[in-house]
């Protein structure tokens, strides 16, 4: 048994209330368990409770044993003094005054919903209730996907509003930073973002109609214009960095770019010329986002093409069949999904303007579906993903959810649990009160 499982038995009442007694002898009536608190404090607050004649409005504290209440020291927290119940599971202080009436639970509670919870608690599967989960109504799964999507987006401008914080309320040089950390992708996030960091747009915006100055600076930067080269390309382009670097006393990232375990087409040099490329043919990036009404406009604007020595290479050193590094249609995805929508959402969030927030929803049930392990087994088990809104909330279930067995915090584990104590009250014990 754990807390968290009684807190929601007594949030939802499921439990026999058939002649609801304490542990005193007094009989009781819940009129409201009271509100779930997710803060300090007890576990339920303004619940309403008869006990024999006399309604109590108070707090509801809910412990596996009554012991916790002193192991906790409750008794010498003020935030503990208008509790009028103790819920337990097992009451082991039968001996002892513990001033509060005290209800367990533990005869109370229907054993199929106990074996559920602990078969889920058990389960090594890619999700607890995989076998089950075609059960839950789709109506169920259409309101639980919009709420995890809002969790999702509202974690994600979580980071939008840290990097405000460092640039003092700048939403260029922000999208700046996002932007460059997602064009380093999973391998590259970190050297990528440092790269930003160390590059005001106050710099940038002085060259953004030179492109090999743009490339020298972020190549530089990255640590990728050091030692001899035998092209002339970035020879000029080392002699350009240092000039730069005195200019302005820049100092290269510590952070080493990653080649490995990555595909050419993903190398960092690539993916630094592609964003050079954005650069030069972008004035102010977070405005045109903000700006820009139509998804298609921008799947355009970043729909670019490194410079033409790129066409032959994936690195300085070394050429190549000659192929175009255009930034293909799953990354550019990507990066409105990641970079372009959250900031656009934490904009509308902040400056309580829906119309942003709705546009970069909207945007999101445009775009196609991620397909990756993840929301593929979620296919399986028959749960739709048709569009990003479907595999970003597919996502947050998994990581947020699933993973971490918060079953009864989710609306699918609630439906299912739910399901299970009707069915048992119905055909194994008929006389008890029916789940609300």
């Amino acid at each position: 048994m754990t807390e968290r499982l009684l807190q929601y038995l007594w949030q939802f009442q499921y439990y026999n209330k058939q002649n609801s007694i304490l542990d005193n002898g007094d009989t009781f009536q819940v009129i409201h368990p009271g509100r779930f608190n997710t803060n300090q404090g007890p576990d339920f607050l303004e619940a309403k409770i008869r006990i024999e004649d006399t309604l109590w409005v108070g707090h509801v504290e809910v412990h596996v044993k009554t012991s916790d209440w002193f192991r906790h020291a409750h008794q010498f927290d003020r935030n503990y003094d208008n509790v009028v119940l103790h819920v337990v599971w097992e009451h082991d202080l039968p001996e002892r005054d513990t001033r509060i009436p005290v209800f367990s639970m533990q005869s109370r509670v229907p054993m199929l919903l106990l074996e559920q919870y602990r078969y889920w608690m058990d389960s090594a599967s890619f999700i607890a209730c995989g076998n089950q989960i075609r059960d839950v109504s789709r109506i169920v799964w259409i309101s639980w996907r919009e709420r995890l999507l809002a969790e999702r987006m509202q974690r994600k401008s979580a980071m939008v509003f840290s990097f405000l914080l460092q640039t003092h309320q700048h939403w260029e040089e922000t999208f700046w930073w996002l932007l460059a950390r997602n064009f380093g992708a999973a391998l590259n996030f970190e050297p990528f973002e440092a790269m930003a960091k160390s590059l005001p747009v106050t710099i940038l915006a002085r060259y953004k109609n030179q492109l090999p100055v743009l490339e020298a600076l972020l190549f530089g930067q990255c640590g990728l214009l050091e030692g001899e080269f035998e092209d002339e390309y970035p020879t000029r382009l080392q002699r350009e960095y240092l000039h730069l670097k005195n200019k302005y006393e820049l100092q290269s990232i510590r952070q080493s770019v990653h080649f490995l375990r990555t595909r050419p087409v993903n190398f960092p040099t690539v993916r630094l010329a592609q964003l050079a490329r954005l650069l030069y043919r972008s004035s102010h990036l977070f405005a045109f986002i903000k700006e820009t009404e139509q998804l298609s406009e921008i799947r355009n604007w970043l729909s670019v093409t490194a410079s033409e020595f790129w066409d032959e290479h994936y690195t300085f050193q070394k050429s190549s069949v000659r192929r175009p590094k255009k930034l293909g249609n799953q990354m550019i995805d990507t990066l409105i999904i990641n970079t372009v929508v959250p900031v656009l959402f934490a904009y509308g969030l902040l400056h309580n303007e829906e119309l942003y927030k709705n546009r970069a929803l909207n945007w999101l049930d445009e775009l196609e579906p991620e397909m990756n392990a993840i929301t593929n087994s979620y296919t399986e088990l028959g749960i739709v993903n048709k569009s990003a809104f479907d595999s970003q909330a597919l996502l947050e279930l998994k990581g947020h959810y699933c993973d971490a067995k918060k079953c009864l915090d989710c609306a699918m584990g609630n439906a299912l649990l739910k399901r299970s104590v009707a069915v048992y009250m119905e055909t194994c014990t008929p006389h008890l009160e029916k789940v609300p």
